[in-house]
């Protein structure tokens, strides 16, 4: 039986090439937005999705906060996923025919020094591969995308320039998402676990609960802030911190933690990627 694993974008996106990477026995399964291939695990066209949150250089995709505490999906896995912008041409193009290239809003000024060197206009459009079929469409020599190696060979387009990015080795991280939780057991490994809780607008209210996870060596690799509810009172936090919730130092921290706040929501315990801990 064939298993999918969902993403926003159409064939060949960054997310696509994410999922083949990081899950190969899986088929992918493209989505218009996150939403839909959230909606798509909970109603079974999928056994996972794959959702992108945060990037090097763009920093955080901030949908995903909102999205995920009200998904009734689980984090567990991540991967970080490189990315490696390429100049997409039809086939017999050069890159001195190239005088406009379509791409994502984002994409687009991470190529600025390559696009400003060689006199080409960028054209902001949806996303990066679907800027490569678009191109493949056109049917012309002198319209260009920037998308992943990927997405040329889907659509039969060919790569003039290869890692053209401004700041080499962007790198996306993606949360792998499943509709019923996998924690690994006590011990299996270096893990992250995800939280949210949320604190009143008060004075050292966001002191208050860090305090925990410092005096009992809980490491918080990330750590977010967003305003909850449509007003400016309270505030939703995202974390994540090495650690398992029933090894004694997390424990410790998440009940030092609720002395503070009403309710913390545990989004997941998952394995730490290898990619994280080369960074380490």
């Amino acid at each position: 039986m064939t298993k999918h694993v969902a993403f926003e974008g159409v064939l060949g996106a960054y997310s696509d090439l994410a999922c083949r990477a990081a899950l190969p026995d899986y088929e992918t399964l493209p989505c218009a937005t996150a939403e839909e291939a959230v909606a798509a695990v909970r109603d079974g066209r999928a056994e996972l999705a794959m959702i992108p949150v945060e990037n090097m250089v763009a920093g955080r995709v901030a949908a995903v906060h909102y999205l995920l505490p009200k998904s009734g999906l689980y984090i567990v896995g991540e991967h970080y996923q490189t990315v490696e912008h390429h100049l997409l041409a039809l086939p017999g193009a050069t890159l001195a025919d190239i005088k406009k290239a379509r791409s994502h809003v984002h994409a687009l000024p991470q190529c600025r020094q390559f696009l400003k060197a060689h006199n080409i206009e960028p054209v902001v459009r949806p996303d990066t591969a679907g800027s490569a079929e678009e191109v493949a469409k056109l049917g012309d020599v002198s319209v260009a995308a920037i998308a992943s190696k990927l997405a040329g060979e889907l659509y039969g387009l060919k790569s003039l320039a290869a890692n053209i990015a401004d700041v080499p080795g962007n790198t996306t991280r993606c949360l792998i998402l499943s509709p019923t939780p996998q924690r690994p057991k006590v011990g299996d490994g270096h893990c992250i676990t995800t939280l949210i809780y949320r604190v009143r607008n008060v004075p050292a209210a966001l002191y208050k609960t860090l305090g925990g996870f410092a005096t009992n060596g809980v490491n918080i690799t990330r750590l977010e802030s967003y305003l909850a509810d449509g007003g400016f009172n309270v505030a939703q936090f995202w974390i994540d911190v090495e650690g398992h919730p029933d090894e004694r130092p997390l424990k410790l921290a998440l009940e030092e933690l609720s002395f503070f706040v009403e309710e913390v929501e545990i989004l997941g315990v998952y394995p730490a990627s290898a990619f994280r801990l080369k960074m380490v």
